[in-house]
């Protein structure tokens, strides 16, 4: 059945806790998540991650922003075919380097710990594990959000409402607001792909930072909670048939 939707973008996050990434177009791979998708994490000086045995570890381990808005003042590129992570500030490029090699992620180490100031816990690291997307949740999935559902969600909060506060990889437009809540355990088509909707998405602390000025001026889960009895937004969805997707590609809900 045609729902009426369709994708309006498609955003990565190459490192976990800094900028999106807007994508025209990705293939997605059966079983697997947005492809580059929070490949690399910083982890903080008092991080369990282990650089010769790495692995998925729980969020606590990584900065993110629900604890580190300053992380929102860094807008960041990735080029996978030469390993180069570019970094900006109020738009200015501060930052160019491969992070393939020992010396660039080193680099990239010192000048993203003097762009965020002291640590008490020591110097952070740029990290990487082969096969391992470091989102909060060691499944890999793909986030889905509705602008319909954050149109709704900023008129009741009297506020302009920003997709990006929510990271997700697909965003949809076409939907009467909170449909998408309702799909877990159906699936979905889009492009070549076929997603199978497993479970809502429930909010922190991430969502009150504004992308665009670094700062906490929300409280959106505490807000989605008295409004709506839930701190729910959007939806995660596992590919069983991959494909290629574009922006404009329409969505079929089985």
């Amino acid at each position: 059945m045609t729902i009426g939707t369709q994708i309006a973008d498609i955003f990565r996050y190459p490192v976990k806790g800094l900028s999106a990434e807007p994508l025209d177009r990705v293939t997605l791979g059966t079983g697997e998540g947005l492809p580059g998708d929070r490949r690399f994490a910083l982890a903080h000086g008092a991080s369990r991650f282990d650089v010769e045995n790495p692995g998925w570890q729980q969020r606590r381990e990584f900065l993110v922003l629900a604890h580190e808005p300053r992380l929102a003042a860094l807008q960041t590129g990735y080029d996978e075919a030469t390993g180069v992570l570019t970094i900006r500030r109020d738009g200015q490029e501060l930052f160019r380097e491969s992070i393939e090699a020992p010396a660039g992620r080193a680099a990239a180490d010192r000048f993203i710990a003097a762009q965020l100031g002291p640590d008490d816990r020591g110097p952070l690291r740029l990290v990487e594990a082969p096969g391992v997307m470091f989102t909060d949740m060691e499944t890999k999935y793909v986030s889905i959000l509705s602008l319909a559902s954050a149109e709704e969600l900023g008129t009741r909060l009297g506020a302009g409402i920003d997709i990006r506060r929510f990271r997700g990889n697909l965003v949809v437009e076409g939907l009467e607001p909170w449909q998408e809540l309702d799909w877990p355990g159906r699936e979905l088509r889009i492009g070549q792909a076929r997603l199978r909707v497993v479970e809502r998405i429930q909010r922190c602390a991430a969502t009150n930072v504004n992308p665009d000025t670094a700062e906490r001026d929300l409280n959106i889960p505490g807000f989605l909670v008295r409004r709506y009895r839930h701190a729910d937004f959007g939806v995660y969805a596992k590919v069983v048939e991959g494909g290629a997707i574009a922006t404009g590609d329409g969505l079929a809900l089985a």
